[in-house]
């Protein structure tokens, strides 16, 4: 076991590569590729010292491992407090991951304020794998709170036409939640008497204030899903966003929400979480079908794939609430493979997009013709977005389902109907792109992927095919965690139980 605090070199490792960034002085074009290579190493580092989290993490414990703790407001009982378990573990990988394929996709697209760019790339990884690994609720806050600034500024800064009305759409309907969640945490604060998450996870709340504490963090957590009719922000930034600004949207800040569901509204009020539970599965199979019935409609490229990502952030929800190993091992799976499958689309739209500056479908048809290569990789990446079996998104789906099917058949009916009508949109936009007649002579002189772009998708191919044809690798070190919850959620129930009896 290595005695060096990994999580803390993680989670601050790039801010280095911001300040070795601001100190770049010189001609422009100079200043830009320096930014550029600097980013990716530390990017790069970052994602290695982040694979050491993985080789010492004990895939049988399920309590939080390599803890770091110091004294940082003692007299509050506010501390710094770091830790990883099952349930966090992941999530950290996703981030540290998906942010050099960030840079490396960013490469020749961004052009203007190149080192400002940068600069918010690497604060945003700092943020998201603080989120994670925060084990005080202070902490964690700064965290939640300190991933909007740079995202607000990657939007409306390198997003489109439209990119201040999206940015300040998505800082609003964010913080707006975000409030109601503070609120919960002073609440949790003052009846503990601690900020420490792992003592508040053991406090038995009482009945009476759980479902007011639930409501507040479920505002926040539903809009961060995002869960129908908390969505409305999503499409709105996605289009406007530029491609990696999508890719970091979709693929780590769409799972805060559902990692806030688990990691506090389950385990800390456990009955409220069931009162609310058929709450969330109407609003989970609304978000399905009605998302995905919006999906078939569109004519963008990326709003149809930010639809689709409400549908399917609607088998999370749906799993998570069934509070059953497999529903609970579903949600885990399906945000891991959302998280790379969506992040690949996204990157698909950008490569088409960098060639012909539209992403109207209808403009596009044949590209199965000139783009090969590029029509391969967006195959795996649809079939994956269906739930085909043998790639990722078939593990997630499949396991949310059998836990939905067994707290409420009708829930798991209205679920798979998602899975139809995700095929049918998918099938549609993969069919128009890459199989229609070319029509357009620009279309027929486009390029097919080079090298650099070859790079970006070589290795989220190989994570979808690997946690479908091997998803024990992904759910051993997962399910101690999780066990472990849904036992805390059954003895709360229980002892709710004989508190009526005794009545």
């Amino acid at each position: 076991m290595t005695h060096l605090p990994l999580l803390s070199l993680t989670t601050f490792l790039p801010l280095a590569g911001v300040a070795a960034i601001l100190l770049l002085r010189g001609e422009e074009p100079a200043v830009a590729r320096n930014a550029r290579w600097i980013a990716l190493w530390t990017s790069l580092v970052v994602f290695v010292v982040s694979l050491l989290i993985w080789a010492n993490f004990d895939p049988t414990r399920s309590d939080f491992q390599l803890v770091e703790q110091a004294d940082w407001l003692p007299d509050f009982n506010i501390g710094y407090h770091m830790g990883v378990d099952g349930i966090s573990l992941f999530f950290i990988l996703l981030s540290t991951f998906l942010t050099p394929i960030c840079i490396i996709a960013s490469w020749t697209s961004i052009q203007r304020r190149v080192k400002e760019y940068m600069i918010a790339f690497l604060v945003l990884e700092t943020m998201m794998v603080g989120i994670f690994c925060a084990l005080d609720f202070v902490l964690f806050y700064v965290f939640f709170e300190g991933v909007l600034l740079p995202m607000f500024l990657i939007i409306g800064v390198w997003g489109g036409p439209r990119r201040v009305y999206s940015a300040f759409k998505f800082f609003l309907y964010t913080l707006l939640g975000s409030v109601l969640s503070l609120l919960a945490i002073l609440a949790i604060y003052f009846v503990t008497g601690t900020a420490d998450i792992p003592q508040a996870l053991s406090f038995n709340f009482p009945p009476s204030l759980q479902p007011w504490l639930w409501l507040a963090f479920f505002a926040s957590f539903a809009v961060k899903v995002p869960m129908w009719p908390f969505h409305t922000w999503l499409p709105d930034a996605h289009v406007e966003a530029p491609t990696a600004g999508s890719v970091i949207l979709a693929g780590v800040l769409l799972k805060l929400g559902g990692y806030g569901f688990i990691r506090f509204s389950l385990p800390m009020f456990p009955e409220a979480s069931a009162y609310f539970a058929p709450f969330v599965f109407a609003l989970s199979v609304i978000a399905i079908i009605y998302t995905s019935l919006v999906a078939l409609a569109q004519q963008d490229m990326k709003k149809l794939i930010a639809y689709s990502s409400v549908a399917h952030m609607g088998f999370v929800t749906i799993g998570i609430f069934t509070v059953t190993p497999e529903g609970l091992d579903g949600a885990m799976i399906q945000m891991l493979s959302h998280g790379v499958v969506s992040a690949a689309l996204f990157l698909c739209v950008g490569v088409v997009y960098d060639r012909l500056h539209t992403r109207e479908i209808a403009r596009y048809g044949g590209l199965a013709e000139n783009m090969p290569k590029y029509a391969c990789a967006f195959m795996v990446f649809m079939l994956a977005s269906v739930g085909l079996p043998g790639t990722s998104g078939f593990v997630g789906e499949f396991l949310s389902m059998i836990g939905a099917y067994q707290v409420n058949t009708w829930v798991a009916f209205l679920g798979t109907t998602g899975v139809i009508l995700g095929a049918a949109y998918m099938l549609w936009l993969y069919r128009r792109i890459v199989f229609e007649k070319i029509v357009h002579a620009d279309v027929r002189a486009m390029v097919d992927l080079s090298p650099r772009e070859i790079l970006v998708f070589a290795p989220m191919i190989a994570v979808v095919i690997w946690m479908g044809v091997y998803p024990s690798s992904f759910l051993k070190p997962i399910q101690p965690s999780i066990t472990n919850l849904i036992e805390r959620v059954q003895v709360s129930e229980r002892a709710a139980a004989s508190t009526l009896a005794q009545r």
